[in-house]
């Protein structure tokens, strides 16, 4: 807790005037009574009332007290400032085409793909990581961030229906969606820009070839890892027919060439994943990038903290009236 206008705590200065005034000089104001002699009370203890004689004064000090602080805006807020981590900017180019349902990764190449990626995000905090998903078409899914918890979420809705059901065409626009990563990344301060673009196929659609995509990422000196992910020959796709689905056989048709083009092209490193195993294995070995210093910052919203300190100081008062008007009230 902080407080806004420190300065208001001079005020209680004032109370040392108060506290010597009262034991000084208000005991003159006190009423009186002249006796002969004391002796028949030398054994007669003070009563609690005699005892509770000082409480309206402690309570005035602490309504004062309350007061003063309440003056004083007390806040607070969250957990916020700036610190240097160890990172690196990544965007992580993700094919969502419909030949991603395929199940020769279990329980399909989407499926996989994201569980992985999840692990990947999950084991680097620090880092700057963003999402863009491509099939006929590319956008950005979720810019660069340190708030991997929103990422993870944006993740887990990415579907491939979105190309079966006309949002964006179907196909493989893989120049499309590395330059919708690069278009992320160019303007980055960090030393090290990777991108992760993991495709089952090869380019069909665009208005940007790949290599064209690859010469963009080299110029800003964006490093790309590709990652084709699916067996050699044929994979079980589910089509969907009357009644439930049908099984049939179709062909794996990656562009491994173009995809260790890229990667050579931008001093990345091109994969080949047929399973699970081998898909855990890539993003595993990626992990071990070098990584570089950056600052994040954050920032929280400060909260005005007065509504205790006015509470107590209401209740305070109320008490002192109800003592010097109960147990301490004088008859004149």
């Amino acid at each position: 807790m902080e407080f806004a206008n420190k300065e208001y705590f001079l005020l209680l200065i004032l109370l040392i005037p108060y506290v010597l005034w009262y034991f000084l000089y208000k005991k003159k104001s006190e009423p009186t009574l002249r006796m002969s002699d004391t002796e028949a009370y030398r054994f007669v203890g003070g009563s609690w009332r005699v005892r509770m004689v000082h409480m309206p004064m402690l309570l005035r000090c602490i309504a004062f007290i309350l007061l003063v602080c309440v003056l004083a805006r007390p806040q607070t807020h969250n957990s916020w400032g700036s610190k240097s981590v160890e990172g690196i900017d990544i965007m992580l180019a993700m094919d969502v085409s419909t030949s991603m349902l395929a199940e020769d990764l279990k329980p399909n190449r989407i499926e996989a793909a994201k569980n992985v990626a999840a692990e990947f995000i999950a084991g680097r905090p620090d880092d700057n990581i963003g999402l863009t998903i491509f099939a006929g078409e590319s956008f950005t899914q979720c810019p660069m961030t340190t708030d991997h918890a929103s990422l993870l979420n944006m993740l887990q809705s990415v579907r491939t229906d979105i190309a079966s059901r006309g949002i964006i065409a179907d196909g493989t626009a893989i120049g499309m969606g590395l330059a919708n990563a690069v278009s992320r990344l160019k303007d980055s301060k960090a030393k090290s820009k990777v991108i992760i673009l993991l495709t089952d196929g090869s380019n069909n659609m665009g208005d940007i070839s790949p290599m064209t995509s690859a010469q963009i990422a080299k110029k800003f000196g964006i490093r790309v890892y590709t990652i084709g992910v699916g067996t050699n020959k044929v994979a079980p796709y589910p089509m969907p027919v009357a009644g439930g689905i049908q099984y049939i056989k179709i062909p794996v048709e990656i562009d491994f060439k173009t995809l260790t083009d890229i990667a050579s092209t931008t001093d990345g490193n091109s994969y080949r994943a047929t399973n699970n195993r081998e898909l855990q294995q890539i993003y595993d070995d990626i992990d071990k990038l070098e990584k570089t210093k950056m600052n994040v910052k954050k920032f929280s919203k400060r909260y005005e903290a007065y509504q205790p300190f006015a509470l107590a100081l209401f209740v305070v008062l109320l008490l002192d009236i109800l003592i010097r008007t109960t147990v301490l009230r004088r008859i004149p």
